[in-house]
């Protein structure tokens, strides 16, 4: 079995779950043009931050994009997804345009988030994307009120809620667990394990090194993924949805992955030695998705290079429709604070 059974006296968790499916032609075409998108985009944004014309925080997500692609084409249109600051590829994932999320690094009012939000506070109510969150932890627990949420309204939809190794360390993590074990709710809590907490390594943190494991202080059935594949990503999110959907526990996965990038773009990762990145390169995810899809013949050399450069025109218009958009109005700080547009305690 691929998880453990909580019906057992004694918990037994599997370490690595590797992709067992065959894929179709579209799975891969869209990995392939998501993943790069995604690549491209952080790769513009580091261009734009040295050039000081985004400003603010801004933290990558470069060589970890099979963790979220992985997941879109496992999951269903209604099911949820929330992350933390490391959120600029995820609504890419679900279908946002690039524009949108460019122009909120602008801080322009067509930025997907007004303008307000900037780079950690990316939301997309349409895409049931729920941020977006600065505070290291801080969108565990609103996951798990989401999953509420659809266990109460009688939905088969679950809440996917994506944090990094460092959050596991925060209470509210634990807290979380506990009460999505308790009620049984529709969630999967995913790590993302990139082996850093900001410059810490996971093994200078603490003695529980294989994350998943956190998960059995609650019963809650947990497993290892190997996260540099996405064919491996799309097989654990599927088979845990599966069981979810069938009147199942809450899941948490670890996504083993690895950011080629500082913790943000201020951090030049020094912590790491060049060797050590490049051993993860050469298994990149999107790279082995261009090579199999090469090598099983969908899409010949010429199609591929023909989604390369439709991703470059893509970027390209995205900076100049961020950079045509006017910045927010002044009157927009008092938007958007109150659900009830006439709440009386406002003072403009």
């Amino acid at each position: 079995m691929f998880l453990m059974d909580t019906t057992q006296e004694k918990k037994v968790m599997k370490t690595k779950v590797k992709a067992k499916a065959n894929f179709s032609k579209e799975t891969y075409l869209y990995w392939y043009e998501k993943m790069l998108l995604m690549r491209k985009f952080e790769e513009k944004a580091a261009q734009l931050y040295g050039q000081q014309r985004i400003k603010g925080f801004c933290h990558l997500y470069s060589g970890q994009e099979a963790c979220v692609a992985g997941a879109v084409t496992a999951l269903e249109k209604g099911d949820k997804y929330i992350t933390a600051y490391r959120d600029h590829v995820h609504p890419i994932a679900l279908g946002t345009a690039a524009k949108y999320i460019m122009a909120e690094l602008f801080a322009k009012a067509t930025g997907i988030s007004k303008g307000k939000g900037g780079s950690m506070h990316m939301f997309d109510k349409e895409k049931n994307f729920f941020g977006g969150h600065g505070i290291v932890g801080g969108q565990i627990p609103l996951g798990v009120g989401i999953a509420f949420a659809e266990k109460y309204k009688k939905t088969k939809n679950l809440c996917v809620t994506f944090m990094g190794d460092g959050a596991v360390r925060q209470g509210a993590f634990h807290e979380a667990l506990n009460l999505a074990m308790l009620y049984q709710l529709p969630i999967i809590f995913a790590i993302e394990n990139n082996g850093y907490a900001m410059g810490t390594s996971v093994e200078k943190s603490s003695n529980v090194t294989e994350l998943y494991k956190l998960g059995a202080a609650y019963d809650m059935p947990s497993a290892k993924v190997e996260a540099m594949s996405v064919e491996n990503v799309h097989t654990a999110f599927a088979e845990v949805a599966d069981k979810i959907r069938k009147g199942g526990v809450p899941h948490l996965l670890e996504l083993e992955t690895y950011r080629y990038k500082g913790h943000s773009i201020s951090d030049p990762a020094q912590y790491r030695t060049r060797e050590e990145v490049e051993k993860y390169r050469q298994q990149d995810s999107i790279e082995h998705v261009r090579t199999t899809i090469l090598k099983k013949k969908i899409a010949t050399e010429a199609e591929v290079s023909k989604i390369d450069e439709n991703i470059k025109k893509q970027i390209a218009a995205a900076v100049t429709f961020a950079e045509q958009s006017d910045f927010p109005k002044a009157e927009e700080a008092y938007k958007d604070v109150y659900v009830q547009k006439d709440y009386p305690f406002l003072i403009s």
